[in-house]
């Protein structure tokens, strides 16, 4: 072997090396992601006030992910003269923890509302949005499970759970909207609905990360 295919061998080895991190960084800012969903969701069910305190100093570590992760994949993109696939890998990561920095932020939100929410008795409806809920949680674990493996099938199942998930908003949606007999403030049924909006944006970033997957796998956008 020449020095200069040497040199060229180990830059490979490094940048693969490297790509290999990102990946371990994604998984590791989707972790924290889940535990923050997972907060999001004791806070308005379990009306745990405490989880609207933990889910602050972990947004701020997502956000510090969300940087640097954008960051490194940017320095790898000018840097190191990747082919095609590190440019399809780079760029689905990229937009993946856009997608995961954004249901982050969604989940925060959820606990602000949930705060407000805690002094109005519970709505009939609230079991429902419980169960939507679990299964925007399914989603991004499925999704998240997909990139640790690079499993191009899970997108399939990911979408039956955005059905249903679709299907939930749809039917909460005629509810809280078109209630008549509304005693006292309606606060508690815009807050409701917005509740519901963002779970269903949730799960649609969910469903993205779960593309992105099929996306660095085949190179084929469905």
């Amino acid at each position: 072997m020449t020095l200069s295919s040497s040199a060229n061998h180990f830059d490979r080895n490094h940048f693969e090396r490297s790509l290999l991190r990102v990946q371990q960084d994604v998984l590791r800012m989707g972790t924290l992601v889940e535990e923050s969903f997972r907060l999001s969701h004791q806070c308005i069910f379990e009306r745990n006030l405490d989880a609207a305190r933990q889910i602050i100093p972990l947004d701020k570590r997502i956000d510090r992910y969300y940087r640097q992760i954008e960051s490194d994949c940017a320095t790898l993109m000018t840097l190191q003269a990747p082919v095609a696939q590190d440019l399809r890998l780079l760029s689905a990561f990229m937009q993946l923890v856009r997608d995961l920095e954004r249901i982050g932020d969604y989940a925060q939100d959820l606990t602000e509302m949930a705060v407000k929410l805690v002094k109005y008795p519970p709505h009939s409806c609230l079991s429902q949005i419980e169960a939507m809920s679990e299964h925007a949680q399914l989603m991004l674990a499925t999704s998240l499970v997909a990139l640790a493996d690079l499993d191009s099938s899970a997108g399939e199942k990911v979408k039956k759970l955005d059905d249903i998930v679709d299907e939930a908003y749809d039917n909460l949606y005629q509810i809280l909207a078109y209630q008549s007999d509304v005693p006292g403030v309606v606060e508690p049924l815009l807050l409701l609905g917005l509740m519901i909006r963002h779970l269903e944006r949730m799960a649609d970033h969910a469903t993205n990360i779960a593309q992105r997957v099929a996306y660095i796998v085949t190179g084929q956008r469905s």
